[in-house]
């Protein structure tokens, strides 16, 4: 008999149902939610209301584009943590309601980790041990996996994430939310070297975003002063500028974690590994330090479920399950 999967992901503001066959993703539908764009960031009570009203019909469709029935489920899977708390409930007691009512196993995954093995959904994938730059609106780690159950972080921010210095940039030059791809659209034509931002000097594999972010509050304080359309005028310089930073900080960890582990087995994973500069980045120190790299498409870089059922279908074959008394946490560690 097929292992069939059922995974819902609800942990921020997008609303995912994926069916997962024998590992094999079948469907992966996403629900964005627009309302948080006119507050320029993400409402929780507004999220966890949405995702009330799309779950329902964005499970039948993916049971619909799988060619599948609920009564085929081996299991149902469900973000249990870090997240929204009030989103994460909305997925958790739908998903524990229907395994109640199959009959079948219930699966708690935590979202960083369903991150990371985003690159075990296609090949080419990894082989392990391997490492994984994670890097997201609320989260940036290197996490090194001895197997797909077994993964330690070894680097993490010590403030603010990649993903947070983005958008937080992206509101200071006025750029509307999410600005962290509008950055990178207008870096694509600018001069990444025509600004300097300093790099932290954090010691070990840990990192810090917190002092870039004032520095370019500070530059564009300093500049606006003199011109107060400076920023309008040199967006794509600045957006390049500030991109290639963020990415110069990120590579050059990952570098050293790779020399200190002896890795060459190097992906990334979460919202801003969708980013074309880190993307391409990655290839570059690919082929300069000898790394086989890895990169989830487009669709399991960002919040979504098909990843949750990938982590799922593995811990369904190691038997771990959960209990129904299982609750969501918003800040649970790996």
């Amino acid at each position: 008999m097929p292992v069939n999967i059922l995974a819902i992901e609800s942990s921020c503001d997008e609303t995912s149902a994926s069916v997962i066959s024998d590992g094999k993703v079948l469907s992966n539908i996403i629900a964005n939610q627009t309302v948080h764009e006119q507050y320029g960031g993400v409402v929780p009570e507004l999220a966890s209301r949405a995702h009330q009203e799309n779950i329902v019909p964005v499970v039948d469709l993916a049971f619909r584009k799988a060619g599948m029935q609920p009564a085929d489920l081996s299991a149902v899977a469900f973000t249990q943590s870090p997240g929204l708390i009030g989103s994460l409930l909305v997925g958790s007691c739908f998903a524990k309601s229907m395994a109640l009512a199959l009959e079948v196993p219930l699966i708690g995954v935590h979202h960083m980790q369903a991150h990371v093995l985003a690159n075990f959904i296609e090949d080419p994938k990894p082989s392990f041990p391997f490492l994984c730059l994670t890097v997201s609106g609320g989260h940036t780690q290197i996490v090194y996996c001895e197997s797909p159950l077994r993964m330690r972080i070894i680097g993490e921010t010590l403030d603010d994430a990649a993903g947070e210095a983005f958008d937080k940039s992206a509101k200071l030059l006025g750029l509307p939310y999410p600005g962290g791809p509008l950055i990178d659209k207008y870096a694509q034509t600018g001069n990444a070297m025509r600004f300097r931002f300093p790099e932290p000097q954090i010691p070990g594999l840990n990192f810090s975003f917190s002092g870039l972010k004032t520095a370019i509050l500070y530059f564009l304080q300093e500049n606006r002063a003199k011109a107060p359309d400076f920023a309008e005028r040199n967006m794509a310089d600045i957006c390049a500028s500030i991109q290639h930073r963020i990415i110069t900080i990120l590579m050059n960890k990952l570098v050293k974690a790779a020399m200190e582990t002896g890795v060459t087995e190097i992906g990334i994973a979460g919202g801003v590994s969708a980013n074309s500069g880190l993307r391409k980045a990655l290839a570059e120190y690919g082929a300069k330090h000898g790394w086989n790299t890895y990169i989830p498409k487009f669709e399991y870089c960002t919040d979504n479920a098909g990843m949750i059922a990938i982590a799922a279908h593995y811990k369904y074959l190691a038997g771990e399950f959960t209990g129904m008394d299982a609750v969501p946490s918003a800040r649970a560690v790996f």
